[in-house]
């Protein structure tokens, strides 16, 4: 059973101001879970680069006085992200070369990725793209303006994905903006939205989102980023209703992290409980091979074991594909265990 929360929030507050008293030291969020005295002070880092980013409706989803919860353990960064382990690299997708103009990675056929946002609300101590040059893909007007030209001028393209960073960083005036600019072109179908601000900031899902995604002609999907069962709050379940109710259709993937969810029986709950918000479990992601986050790798022995588990306890359309991603292939790759 979890705790009663340790942060009470404010329901009268915007997700902007939510987001501008995130916690951005370790130290501050030892201390407000009663951990400052373990084990753990003494081996935060890894932050330089890379630094801590916690909302407090997040934290306050965690087990006060816990090292081992495995929210806290996503979010905390720690000293071992400092080691240069070999086959751990800064691009372990191989975006770089994809990256075709500012803001814009094509990768794959029939579909596109837009950096809409260069920030995230939470910094994921395993992030694939803690290392991607954002300062690069800062664009203005005029380069939105070329990379939606860049869609339009290819016919092949029936998919946006919007990514980032996260995309709902951006309020709801200049994300409705975008996605009305994208309907504009004809051989555009559908609208991808990968995020997890609603799951740290679940107040992120305003009427007006909702409205806005509502009313485009797009095919709306909405894939979230979940690895525990304790990351579904009951405000993320409302704010999930409100967008299934319109049609929007709610995908989720997680990554398989050593600590925090390589447990059959933690996999198999998030399964159920992602399907009783009305999200389908959508991927389940080996975790690529980036600079600074080797510590939450599994061993391939030990992935299938927790996927076969997962294959015999769960319906089919309860189970998440396995997969990961590999440089330089046009699709994603199907582990088979």
């Amino acid at each position: 059973m979890r705790a009663v929360p340790l942060i009470q929030i404010d329901d009268n507050k915007n997700w902007q101001t939510i987001l501008a008293e995130a916690v951005r030291d370790g130290h501050e969020l030892l201390r407000l879970l009663q951990l400052e005295g373990s084990g753990l002070a003494a081996a935060l880092g890894g932050d330089k680069q890379f630094p801590v980013l916690v909302p407090r409706p997040f934290i306050a989803l965690m087990n006060k006085g816990d090292e081992q919860d495995p929210l806290l353990r996503q979010v905390l960064g720690l000293q071992e992200e400092e080691l240069q382990v070999p086959g751990y690299v800064t691009d372990p997708l191989g975006e770089l070369p994809a990256n075709v103009r500012p803001g814009v990675v094509h990768k794959y056929h029939g579909r596109v990725l837009l950096i809409a946002a260069g920030g995230c609300a939470v910094n994921c101590r395993y992030c694939f793209r803690r290392h991607f040059p954002y300062a690069d893909n800062r664009i203005g007007r005029k380069q939105w303006q070329e990379a939606l030209e860049y869609v339009a001028g290819n016919d092949s393209i029936s998919e946006v994905i919007l990514s980032g960073g996260d995309p709902l960083l951006l309020d709801d005036a200049a994300l409705s903006g975008l996605c009305k600019q994208i309907a504009d072109i004809a051989h555009v179908r559908r609208l991808r939205i990968h995020s997890r601000v609603p799951v740290v900031i679940p107040q992120r899902i305003t009427a007006e989102l909702v409205s806005m995604l509502a009313q485009t002609r797009l095919q709306v999907s909405l894939v979230l980023h979940v690895n525990h069962p304790a990351e579904i709050s009951s405000q993320l379940v409302r704010g999930l209703d409100s967008l299934r109710r319109e049609g929007i259709t709610l995908l989720n993937q997680s990554v398989l992290l050593q600590g925090v969810n390589d447990d059959p029986h933690v996999l198999c709950r998030l399964s159920e409980a992602l399907f009783a918000a009305g999200v389908l479990p959508y991927y389940l992601h080996r975790l690529d091979h980036v600079q600074g986050a080797h510590h939450y790798a599994l061993a391939h022995e030990r992935i299938a074991e927790l996927y076969r588990y997962m294959k015999e306890h769960l319906p089919g359309y309860l189970l998440p594909r396995l997969v990961c991603e590999e440089a330089g292939q046009p699709h994603k790759t199907v582990l088979m265990v």
